[in-house]
């Protein structure tokens, strides 16, 4: 994995100032090898000559090893002050925390799996995020704007969504959804294009600004393409026509501490329903959820007949309880 994208220009000069500090250790060891003192005796002439502790030398010095010495100790007395002079700049500056803090949260993105990245940190990225964490699944979140990362909740990486390494450093591999809304529809079509590369099972959802982008969108790999500004007219004219339809409809969808959940429950290979019907459905202990549509076949079929059986890969679209959704799932998996 490359360096991450977030770490300041102090941090990096200190990576390279600590990696000089023990090529200098390692050449200043090696030469006093070369002439003729043990190993151990090299290794501690070396360390007291360039922290300038100098108690004493490990034998008599010749004319050669004097001269080594000198040069030795110009070389690494500069490059071990230069290397304390950043470290203390971090502590101050409190960079050194927020480096370790930030490696914290790579690793827990490195161990996440089924996740949600979020590609894009502005009202439709945050909107997005905030819904999906309600759902249950963990979010990461990419954007360019430290500034704008500030206030983001969930774990995130600073950098180029477009940037194969960026995507990667967000667990683009064991992730199950992408949302691409970046600022820019050529932007987002170029990570849907890099992501669906990179995981070819992934779930792309990509926002798009204008209509014409909408195919180039489908083309680069995006599962679904949403226009901001089409579902809000879309609203607006639902709202005169029937408001309390899109009230209830917004409550199940995104009001999680509410009774009922309005969910889709795709039928896996080998679960119980498989062969079940909605008869059978709706016979489930305690009282089965509502099924208001099938998705079978490439269509979608609105209030299936109860004899009706499900196949594998069939979309149930129901609502219900909590438990009644959950124990949907279940068999659905199962």
């Amino acid at each position: 994995m490359r360096p991450i994208e977030y770490r300041s220009p102090n941090v990096r000069r200190l990576g390279i100032a600590l990696v000089a500090v023990v090529a200098v250790i390692v050449a200043g060891t090696i030469g006093y090898v070369v002439l003729g003192i043990d190993l151990l005796d090299a290794a501690y002439q070396t360390v007291t000559t360039v922290t300038t502790i100098g108690f004493r030398e490990v034998r008599d010095f010749g004319t050669a090893e004097k001269i080594f010495t000198m040069v030795l100790a110009l070389v690494g007395v500069g490059t071990v002050l230069y290397t304390l002079t950043l470290m203390l700049e971090l502590l101050l500056e409190g960079q050194l925390s927020h480096v370790w803090g930030r490696r914290r949260m790579q690793r827990d993105i490195d161990a996440m799996e089924g996740h949600a990245v979020i590609c894009g940190w502005g009202r439709v990225g945050r909107a997005a995020a905030e819904q999906i964490a309600r759902l249950g699944q963990q979010v990461v979140v990419i954007d360019k704007s430290d500034e704008r990362l500030a206030s983001c909740p969930h774990p995130h990486v600073m950098g180029d969504a477009t940037d194969d390494a960026v995507l990667r450093e967000a667990g683009i591999r064991t992730a199950k959804t992408l949302v691409a809304c970046l600022d820019s529809d050529a932007g987002s079509v170029y990570v849907v294009l890099t992501a669906r590369t990179l995981n070819p099972n992934l779930f792309v959802i990509a926002r798009s600004r204008t209509d014409d982008a909408e195919p180039k969108f489908v083309r680069a790999g995006a599962d679904r393409v949403v226009n901001p500004q089409r579902i809000g007219g879309n609203r607006i004219a639902a709202f005169a026509g029937s408001p309390d339809v899109v009230d209830f409809l917004d409550v199940v969808m995104h009001e999680g501490d509410h009774e009922f959940r309005l969910e889709d429950i795709e039928v896996h290979e080998g679960s119980s329903l498989v062969g079940a019907t909605v008869a059978d459905v709706r016979a489930l202990e305690g009282g089965g959820a509502l099924l208001l549509a099938l998705r079978t076949g490439g269509r979608f079929v609105t209030n299936p007949p109860v004899a009706t059986p499900f196949g594998a890969g069939d979309v149930l679209i129901v609502v219900g309880t909590e438990r009644q959704v959950s124990d949907l799932h279940r068999k659905a998996h199962s």
